[in-house]
């Protein structure tokens, strides 16, 4: 169900919840957490569908705030049911000034006692933890590879970063860190003495795969950067013995290499948007490791 209320406010939107749910026809019990959307107009309806289907995982109230060119005042729309996925959607749409005080805006649409997650589809604030939402919420999501200079954006989030920030560029490197530690775990127990990180050319996941690698191995790291290819494609671990090379060339199927054995063939498919909010929605507390790789790990690759 879709109802649209446009020139409202958000304490209408909130009576109007309320009448819904007395109905029967949403339910807010159940709801783990309010996330909160903040993005343009473009970028909506992409963010909703993401968010849909994390909220299958993760039942949550979804407050979308969406700046527009093209109104004047708080055009707002619910989607409770079949079209809400897991969760309950509200959709504000403005001009930008409507939001300059987004927090007492959204304040009546709040679930009470739940946390808040704040997430950026793209453009994200340069201290998305001194930004009007992000200073109200738990976990703050931003998504580098997405903003219109990706390299640059992870490097500015490493200069603001606080406890509870994290980004997707980071997510989407989650099941690669997984499969090399466990490569690494495997004698012989050499040091790594060189890690080449290959992939797409503006891609911040190729960035922070290096600084963790070498953070964590204490060793050089090169980053090759690769235009048209699809995120990342290699990582080479250079030890005495040879290298092990966990390569994806297709964006599918990982091959891995390494000396006296034979090369085994892993699914490694290319993350889809939806599994890593999913991913990001499990843990409401710190992620310390993204942490340590972003104000500390970043330096090792090169500007």
């Amino acid at each position: 169900m879709i109802i649209d209320m446009p020139s409202t406010t958000t304490t209408a939107v909130a009576k109007k919840l309320i009448k819904l749910r007395q109905e029967g026809g949403a339910v807010a019990l159940g709801r783990v957490l309010t996330l909160i959307i903040v993005t343009d107009e473009a970028a909506t309806t992409e963010a909703i569908d993401a968010a849909n289907v994390a909220s299958r995982e993760h039942p949550c109230r979804i407050i979308v705030l969406a700046s527009s060119t093209t109104t004047t005042g708080v055009d707002a729309q619910i989607r409770i049911g079949g079209d809400a996925g897991a969760s309950e959607v509200i959709i504000l749409t403005g001009p930008a000034a409507a939001f300059e005080h987004a927090d007492t805006l959204i304040m009546p649409l709040l679930l009470p006692d739940a946390p808040i997650v704040a997430w950026w589809p793209r453009e994200a604030p340069a201290n998305p933890g001194k930004d009007v939402i992000g200073s109200m919420a738990h976990r703050r999501i931003t998504d580098s590879y997405r903003s219109t200079d990706p390299r640059a954006t992870i490097r500015t989030l490493a200069r603001s970063y606080r406890p509870g920030d994290t980004d997707l560029a980071w997510t989407r490197t989650t099941i690669w860190r997984g499969l090399l530690t466990s490569t690494l775990d495997q004698p012989p127990f050499e040091p790594v003495t060189k890690v080449t990180v290959t992939g797409q050319d503006d891609h911040s996941s190729l960035d922070l795969l290096g600084a963790w690698l070498g953070e964590e191995l204490d060793c050089e790291v090169e980053i090759v950067r690769t235009p048209g290819a699809q995120a990342v494609t290699a990582v080479t671990l250079t030890r005495p013995s040879g290298d092990i090379t966990l390569a994806r060339p297709t964006g599918k199927i990982a091959v891995l290499s390494q000396p006296g054995q034979p090369d085994h063939r892993i699914a490694l498919p290319v993350r889809q948007l939806h599994e890593c909010v999913a991913e990001e929605l499990r843990r409401l507390d710190e992620d310390e490791m993204y942490g340590e790789v972003l104000t500390l790990g970043l330096v090792r690759v090169a500007p």
